[in-house]
């Protein structure tokens, strides 16, 4: 297996914090040599329980998502191989049978609460973003979409943010800021902290298309 030139992005960060807003302004910055997957595809399947014992779970802790799947994709884009992510289902809370091709591309963005949570995870990340943002905006942000984006209800979400969600973030996702490389205030509205990442994304392509032309002269 050949190894393409290849730049991976971990964009981390509380829920509602803006993290996929960054994510998804940083491809639109990239263009076509940028694609974003996302944490949330690789909550485990499943699919052996029922919707109720479903609703037990804690989908704020690490153990919810299927990092060695995840791992295992990006090193199989590095290799120059397309992947099958996994599609999540939120309103039943269980993996479906579908899955969506992702090509390699110059540049990846893995998104996610927990990307930096996990060693083994971080390690395939060339850059690492930590995505911070007042608590009261995020419980906002996440009620906003979990009710009109996931069809949950107000009492289903607040108790949800009380149970699981706000202590996994004290446990887990506040303290993985500490391997960030770069925090940003504020996400995706944080136009200077754009501008700034999607530089250095730059700078790898044109990097990467000298280093092109110096290997075909070479040649």
């Amino acid at each position: 297996m050949w190894v393409i030139d290849m730049l991976i992005v971990g964009i981390a960060g509380g829920t509602g914090s803006g993290k996929t807003t960054f994510a998804e302004a940083l491809q639109g910055a990239m263009g076509d040599n940028c694609v974003i997957i996302s944490q949330d595809s690789y909550y485990v399947a499943n699919t052996e329980l029922s919707f109720s014992e479903r609703l037990q779970i804690n989908y704020d802790h690490p153990n919810a998502f299927e990092d060695e799947l995840l791992i295992e994709h990006l090193r199989s884009l590095r290799g120059g191989a397309s992947i099958q992510v996994p599609v999540y289902d939120f309103e039943t809370y269980c993996r479906t049978p579908h899955r969506i091709t992702v090509e390699p591309r110059s540049i990846v963005i893995v998104e996610g609460i927990l990307v930096l949570v996990n060693p083994l995870l971080r390690e395939m990340f060339d850059l690492k973003v930590f995505v911070d943002t007042d608590s009261d905006v995020r419980v906002l942000r996440r009620l906003i979409r979990d009710v009109l984006e996931r069809g949950r209800t107000l009492e289903s979400v607040h108790s949800q943010y009380l149970k699981t969600v706000k202590p996994m973030h004290e446990a887990f996702v506040e303290p993985s800021k500490k391997h960030a490389d770069l925090i940003v205030p504020e996400g995706g509205r944080n136009q200077v902290a754009l501008e700034t990442v999607a530089a250095v994304l730059r700078q790898y392509l044109y990097d990467g298309e000298n280093r092109l032309v110096a290997t075909a002269k070479e040649s």
